[in-house]
């Protein structure tokens, strides 16, 4: 049997993590221009992040691949100026291989990180229905839980964000 104080400590623990999980649905949600707030999930929007990075990845590799086609077709040639060049782009094409096996990397952790967030949130929501949802909102209520920061505030675009002259006229 968990003692009283410690079911409370539960409760409390539980509702900032709803919270906070809520504050970054609710984020992720005005992010994508949706103004009422409907997010699937925070790991939807992750994995689709991962799916265009790797379609993206996808189209460079294959680019790559066609300019060494047509570089090795040049090394053919008896030329050193074109040897000498053909052996540059070579090299430079490399390191785009290089750079995109890092990005095949952090697709993976992306991907590991997804799954962590996918297990919290569901187990988050376990315990929310578990507890009752309405005994959660009286403690939360009751904790006057303070809102976290907006941790997605960043460049705006032009029209949304505040203007310079607007600041400079705060600060005259």
């Amino acid at each position: 049997m968990i003692a009283p104080e410690e079911e409370r400590m539960l409760k409390t623990l539980l509702v900032e993590m709803f919270g906070h999980i809520s504050s970054m649905r609710r984020e992720f949600a005005a992010l994508q221009g949706d103004s009422k707030g409907n997010f699937a999930t925070m790991t939807d929007t992750l994995d689709a992040i991962v799916e265009n990075t790797e379609t993206a990845g996808n189209a460079i590799l294959e680019s790559m691949e066609a300019i060494g086609a047509s570089v090795t077709k040049l090394q053919g040639v008896n030329d050193p100026t074109a040897a000498s060049v053909s052996d540059e782009i070579l090299d430079s094409t490399n390191k785009v291989f290089e750079a995109c096996a890092f990005q095949d990397l952090t697709g993976q952790r992306v991907t590991r990180v997804i799954k962590s967030l996918q297990f919290m949130e569901d187990h988050i929501n376990r315990l929310v229905r578990m507890w009752g949802k309405e005994e959660l909102a009286r403690m939360a209520a009751e904790l006057a839980v303070p809102s976290t920061p907006n941790l997605m505030e960043g460049p705006k675009r032009p029209g949304v964000a505040i203007s310079q002259d607007d600041i400079d006229k705060l600060f005259a």
